[in-house]
Parts: C-alpha cells; structure tokens; sequence
C-alpha cells in the first residue's frame, strides 16, 4: 500500500475566500485558476503495520502532533480518509516542494492534491480528476483545482454534503499555451497569518465582505468565456481587479490582515507603469506577499530586464499552464 503523485500549485484568477462549512471545506464562493508549471510537489505514502504512529515529513523535516502541518495532514486529512475507507492502518507520508512553502505559494494545494492521489492509489480509491478533487478539498479548498492541469473552475455546490462541490477543467494547457504568470518572490519567509485563519477572521469581522461575494459570479463569468475566447485583456483585467477587492476585505478586516511587504508595493507599482507604457500586463496575489504577473509569452523577456531594476525581489519563476496531479513510478523512500 505504497505510491507515489506529484502535482502542481494552482494561482486563482478568481479567488477563493471563506467556507460556508469548515468540516467539509466548502465554499462561499466559486473560483478559477491556473494550474502552473515549474513548481511542484512530490509526496509519497506508505501504509503499513511496521508504523506504530502516523508518520509526516515534509521538505526533510519531521512535523510532530500539535504541529500544523501534522494536525492537518495526519489529523484531519487522514481521519477523513479512514471513514471513507474504514483502513486504520498507519501510515508515512514524505513530501517535498521545489518552491517555498507557507509563502503564498499555494503550497498547500499541490500538497493535499498529491497526497490525495497517492493516497487513493495505494488505497483502491478512484484516481480519476473529480475523485481527488473532492478528496483534496478536505484538506486545503484551493487542492481541489491542482486535480487538474491548464485552467479550472472550482464549483461552490449547493447540496449540503458537498457532493456538488468540486473542481473541473475549462481548457487543457495546451489551449493556451501562451498565458503567462511570472511569479516573483519577495520572500520566502512564512507568512504570519495563515490563509485558513485569514479566511475565518475576513468573514467574520469585515464590514465589506458580503460585497465581495456579491461581484464574484459576474467575474466567474468573464473570466470563463475569457479564457475559452482566449481573451487576454479581460481574463487579466478582472482577475486584478477581484484581487484588490479580495485584498480590500482583508485589509478592512479587524485587525487588518495585510500580507503585502514594501517590493510587493513596488512590484504593484511596476507593473502598472508598464501597462501605461504599452506593455499589456496585470497583476494577481493570493493569501500573501508574493505577486503573479500576468502577459503573454512575447513579453515575458522584457519583463524580467524590468523586473532585475527593482530592488528586494528573490526569485523570479516564469510559469505557463502546468499539468494536473499524476502517479510517478519514483519514490521518495
């Protein structure tokens, strides 16, 4: 009962934020993201009776119970696991990321996305795209949409049980290949309040929110026709705009939850010059500092000339649509 997945983080376009269920991780509203490339993580799992404890190592490191990545994974994430299969066995995980983790990166949907599917495999449970989705889903919201690769839609569902709650495809990778997110890294310390708490306190404390909810199916729509009509202006253009309205709840929350630091300022900044100047680009941030800047392939190397005069900036990762969660044959022990 041993195997291997790696899967791939997801940037939303239009953003998830807030359940309507904790326990289920349901949402209070729908979204759509970009599963990436060239940044991924590989996990894999083994049951077996030689364990005496739930077992989790993350990038080298082994997580404890009272951990938060442990509670979540060998707590939550496998109590669900063991009512839909009624297995007690114990079990190791070992995972591993190629990008920084609890950075807002989305490393917690390539994560519950790959031990999903690994999961699944070594268990007999279904493997196909909608079965990891809805399994993913119990351990981080935003997994749900790594189940697959190019450009997905993560419906809310209304049914209470969540069984109409799960992520789908609009276009395979390949639709459109010449999307672009530049994901620039402006540290790659963990952020300070984790996107699961960020959620629970925006909802409970922001005058604003229920005005936030209101906007998001009409950006749902744009954004989907958008990328079927591979329109790139009003794809990027509303998903900046339901980004500052998401960041918006965040910072008129009490206390305020403010995630960006002075280069994500500056970045911002840029990247509005640019857009003025001619060049077409926008810009996205998640539950964090990091910024993802939209454009199209044939301006990407411009891009990056302008992004080496901004000072502070870490990494600069280009990323096009990437591949869904899959089974690898290589494991990590």
């Amino acid at each position: 009962m041993k195997a291997s997945a790696i899967a791939n983080p997801n940037i939303a376009l239009v953003k998830y934020w807030g359940k309507r269920n904790k326990e289920l991780m349901l949402p209070n509203n729908g979204s759509i993201s970009m599963t990436v490339s060239d940044m991924t993580t590989h996990t894999t799992v083994d049951f077996d009776e030689k364990y005496e404890n739930d077992v989790l190592i993350i990038n080298g490191e082994e997580m404890r119970p009272g951990q938060e990545d442990y509670d979540d994974y060998m707590g939550a994430f496998m109590k669900v696991v063991r009512e839909m299969t009624g297995n007690q066995t114990k079990v190791k995980v070992v995972s591993k990321n190629t990008f920084p983790t609890a950075a807002g990166l989305a490393s917690s949907a390539s994560g519950f996305a790959a031990v999903a599917l690994a999961v699944s495999k070594a268990l007999g449970l279904p493997t196909d795209p909608k079965s990891i989705s809805m399994l993913a889903r119990r351990g981080s919201g935003s997994a749900s949409r790594s189940a697959s690769g190019g450009f997905v839609e993560w419906h809310r569902g209304e049914l209470e049980d969540g069984s109409d709650c799960f992520a789908e495809q609009i276009a395979p990778p390949e639709h459109w290949s010449e999307f672009r997110m530049v994901t620039v890294i402006t540290t790659t310390k963990e952020k300070k309040v984790k996107s699961r708490a960020g959620m629970k306190q925006t909802v409970a404390n922001c005058p604003y929110y229920s005005s936030w909810l209101e906007t998001v199916n009409d950006d749902l729509d744009k954004i989907r026709q958008g990328i079927l009509d591979k329109d790139f202006t009003a794809v990027a253009k509303t998903a900046e705009m339901n980004c500052l309205k998401m960041h918006a709840t965040m910072i008129t929350t009490d206390p305020p939850i403010i995630y960006w630091n002075p280069v994500t300022m500056r970045v911002i900044h840029s990247v509005m010059d640019w857009r003025d100047e001619g060049m077409e680009t926008y810009f996205t941030i998640d539950g964090g500092p990091q910024v993802k800047i939209m454009c199209l392939e044939k301006d990407v190397e411009e891009i990056q000339r302008h992004l080496q005069e901004i000072e502070g900036i870490e990494q600069v990762l280009i990323c096009k649509p990437g591949e869904g969660a899959r089974l690898t044959e290589e494991n990590l022990f």
